[in-house]
């Protein structure tokens, strides 16, 4: 807890670095190559004191680093750290040895889910419904289609049937989630199945597309 703590800080540390207009704009000069304080002083059209000052909080904050002119040892140069900034989003991470996705009648977007996070990782997915329908939705099957997305032949399954105590659970329906409590992660995905439209169900898929994308790569197998 102490070690996540401090990782909590340094992130605060160095969103506050980046929360001033000027220090941004160094980052942003900085990401296309190395400059001189006095480049970036011109740049800015800023005081080289504090130009001095802005790079002196980066540096503090390991997202900079100086070196020295080859060719002019009195002339410096700053530069990104490499990857200074990948840990600056959410961090949080889990493991799992099944990802489960549960909405009311697994007849779309835990079906859909499911089949999405085969195609972007190795853990094994499952689907369930609190009430299964009897088929998975027509709409579900055409949306599947269109986006080349193979889906299951089988019935959809009740929860109680499927799940296992080592299940990561993911409720894509706010009735399902309410339904179970807050112990599952919850995605808020629009139904899909009262509009019935192919608009409505891409929607749909495009919301799990994203959100599988993001969660896939903090998964990692128990």
């Amino acid at each position: 807890m102490n070690t996540e703590r401090t990782d909590l800080e340094a992130r605060a540390a160095r969103h506050a670095a980046l929360g001033d207009p000027a220090r941004l704009r160094i980052v942003d000069l900085l990401t296309l190559g190395d400059l001189a304080p006095r480049e970036l002083q011109d740049r800015l059209g800023m005081p080289s004191n504090l130009v001095a000052h802005h790079l002196s909080v980066l540096e503090r904050e390991g997202m900079i680093l100086r070196r020295r002119s080859e060719a002019d040892r009195r002339r410096s140069y700053v530069h990104l750290v490499p990857g200074a900034f990948e840990q600056l989003g959410p961090s949080t991470s889990a493991a799992a040895r099944r990802v489960l996705f549960v909405c009311t009648a697994n007849s779309a977007r835990s079906q859909l889910a499911a089949q999405l996070w085969a195609q972007r990782s190795p853990i094994p997915a499952a689907s369930a419904g609190t009430h299964p329908a009897a088929a998975i939705a027509a709409g579900a099957i055409a949306t599947a289609e269109r986006h080349g997305l193979p889906l299951p032949e089988a019935a959809p399954q009740l929860l109680a049937d499927v799940a296992a105590d080592t299940d990561l659970i993911i409720t894509v329906c706010d009735a399902a989630h309410e339904e179970l409590g807050s112990d599952a992660l919850h995605w808020s995905v629009p139904d899909p199945v009262p509009s019935g439209t192919d608009a409505a169900f891409d929607a749909a898929y495009d919301d799990l597309a994203t959100r599988i994308e993001s969660l896939a790569m903090r998964v990692s197998a128990a």
